[in-house]
Parts: C-alpha cells; sequence; structure tokens
C-alpha cells in the first residue's frame, strides 16, 4: 500500500492554532464503521456514546517544558534542543537544531550556566545523546528554561502552558501531548464514571515518532521509532473484565490504542500487567484485537495517525469523512476538533 494512499486536501486555514477556552466545546464527528454513517455534534455530548459497563482508556502522560534554548560554550552558537527520552539520570536523548554544530565532546549552556550538557552520542536525523550537569532538582529547572514543544504546525504562541496538558497529566516524560484527551475536563470524567463507565489509564511517553514523517513510497517500510509504555496490573484486571463481560473498550488517542494493541498481540488478546518499548505500526489491513472504538484529532494527511483510523474504519470511509470534515471547516490537528470512530 502506497503512502500517496492516504493524501488528501487540507486548507491551511483549518489547522487550529490556538485552543478553545472550553476544552468540551470542540466538534465531535461520530463515525459509525460498521453502518458507515457520519453525525456530527459536540464534544460534550461525548456522554452520548457509552454506557454503563463500557471502558474508557486514558493515557495519563504529562509533557515536558522539553524546548531548551542555549549556546554552545566554544563559539557562542545558538542551539535548541528538544528532549525526547530520559536514558538515565541524567542522559537523555535529543533533537539538535541545527545539528551539525553540536559534535560528540560539545557543551551546550542554558540560563546563564545554571544548568549545561555534553553531547556524547551523535545519532541520525539531528539526534544526540546529551549528558546534563547542574546542581539542585532537574525538573524544577527544566520547568523554569524550558517551553512547550508544540508540534511545528503550530506557528502561535501559547499563553497557558496547562492547555497543552491533559487534565489527567501525571507521568512525566512526554515531548507531546496525546491531544486527544484534551477535550476532557475533570467534571466531564466525573460525569461518564457516575454513569458506570470505568475510566483507565495508561501511560505511553510520546517520542520522536510524533516529529518523524513517512518519508517512504511504500507504507510497509516505513519503522516506527520506539516509545516507552507501562500498564499496572489493577488496569490489566479491569480490561479483561470489561471484555469479558460484553463491554466496549474505546480509547482516547492513537497513544492508547498503540500501547492496548501491543500488550494484545504480545499475550494472545488478553491484557497484563506490562511495560517496554513499542514500535507497532497499525495500517490497513489490521485485524485490531484489544479496542472497539477510538476517541482521536484529525490527522496530518500521509502520516501513520491517519494510516491507524483507516485501519479502524476503513480507508475509504475515513477519507469521506475527512473530505466531509474540510467541507464543514472543522479544525485540524493537536488544538482541533475530535473524531469518535464507533
Amino acid at each position: 500500500m502506497k503512502v500517496e494512499d492516504f493524501d488528501f486536501n487540507l486548507p491551511d486555514k483549518l489547522i487550529a492554532q490556538t485552543p478553545l477556552v472550553d476544552r468540551t466545546a470542540s466538534r465531535l464527528m461520530v463515525l459509525d464503521k460498521e453502518e458507515k454513517t457520519i453525525a456530527h455534534t459536540t464534544f460534550s455530548s461525548i456522554k452520548e456514546y457509552v454506557k454503563a459497563g463500557d471502558c474508557l482508556v486514558l493515557n495519563n502522560t504529562k509533557v515536558l517544558p522539553a524546548r531548551l534554548f542555549g549556546v554552545k560554550k566554544d563559539t557562542g552558537a545558538k542551539i535548541e534542543v528538544l528532549l525526547l527520552h530520559q536514558m538515565d539520570q541524567d542522559e537523555w536523548e535529543v533533537l539538535i537544531k541545527p545539528a551539525k554544530k553540536v559534535k560528540k565532546g560539545a557543551v551546550i549552556e542554558f540560563g546563564s550556566g545554571i544548568l549545561s550538557a555534553e553531547c556524547t552520542h551523535e545519532k541520525e536525523h539531528g539526534g544526540r545523546i546529551l549528558r546534563f550537569d547542574y546542581e539542585g532538582i532537574f525538573y524544577e529547572i527544566l520547568d523554569q528554561l524550558g517551553e512547550m514543544p508544540l508540534p511545528p504546525y503550530i506557528k502561535e504562541q501559547l499563553e497557558d502552558k496547562d492547555r497543552y496538558q491533559t487534565v489527567y497529566a501525571k507521568e512525566e516524560g512526554s515531548a507531546a501531548a496525546p491531544t486527544a484527551g484534551l477535550h476532557f475536563t475533570k467534571e466531564l470524567l466525573e460525569e461518564i464514571e457516575h454513569m458506570g463507565v470505568h475510566i483507565a489509564y495508561i501511560t505511553l511517553h510520546v517520542g520522536l515518532g510524533t516529529f518523524r514523517p513517512v518519508n517512504v513510497d511504500d507504507i510497509e517500510t516505513h519503522e516506527m521509532h520506539a516509545e516507552f509504555y507501562r500498564m499496572d496490573k489493577e488496569t490489566a484486571q479491569l480490561l479483561n473484565d470489561v471484555k469479558n463481560q460484553g463491554g466496549k473498550i474505546i480509547t482516547v488517542g492513537t497513544t492508547s490504542t498503540r500501547t492496548l494493541e501491543t500488550i494484545a498481540r504480545d499475550n494472545e488478546g488478553r491484557f497484563v500487567e506490562a511495560s517496554g518499548w513499542t514500535d507497532i505500526f497499525i495500517y490497513p489491513p489490521y485485524h485490531f484485537k484489544a479496542i472497539d472504538g477510538l476517541i482521536t484529532n484529525f490527522h496530518l494527511p500521509k502520516s501513520t495517525l491517519i494510516m491507524l483510523v483507516s485501519a479502524l474504519a476503513g480507508k475509504d470511509f475515513i477519507l469521506k469523512a475527512y473530505k466531509e470534515a474540510v467541507e464543514k471547516e472543522y479544525r485540524f490537528f493537536s488544538f482541533g476538533d475530535a473524531m469518535l470512530i464507533k
């Protein structure tokens, strides 16, 4: 299957640059993957599409203020660093711009010298391993010096850093937000839980794969970047119980989907306590082993994310839905509107 099969026309004006004041006020397109019908509503009505005994699965990863701006110690050259994931206590895999200025042994200083980093390894595509040197608590320094790593298609500054976090963000470690979850408020989640719907949390730290385009013609040859995930014993038992009792498992976001599908794939369709690194790449045709439905945003043309939703709902149906979304001027990407595939 070709990458071009997942292309569509998207006017720049539909790329949402700022979040709505009310998280739940975004629009919601509802796709019935069996009946092939499309409905339009607002996200606050998501509770009408779940029932007692179902389970919503959310990714509780927390975005680090992971973009740092520093200078190369010996030349004063300006360097931008994006933290991707922690290797050990003080070593991180990062993206560097401009990468050609940072070779092994180079030292970068941040914030008038309160934080510095030495390059210990060079990797492909601007990747580097940095060992940080500082006094105090690293995450407190990062909160002081770092900026939220907004996607490159968002050109406007974010006034409130918390709007690029879900209200249930807990486990620090992501380079980007699991944006489908941005539509939920604590109040909406409480309403859904009071209906008898289970709320479960997993962790997948969003990493380099979010920033890497598909640069091959045949999608089968694309390699996903591995990302760390974790599911605890209680969540695994809950999901197994929901399945056994006939409830539906609805993931919030493609990151939650990839986590559940990885665990189910590796355990003959069952959920178990697990952690590790996943590079699962979901595209048509794919048989889903874990989930029944998905809440997600509208994705980039030719991206791995539109391939995933196409595997769930069917490529032709997804492209039809996206065409309708463009015609009705839905807002796209991280701060945009939402889609439910049921």
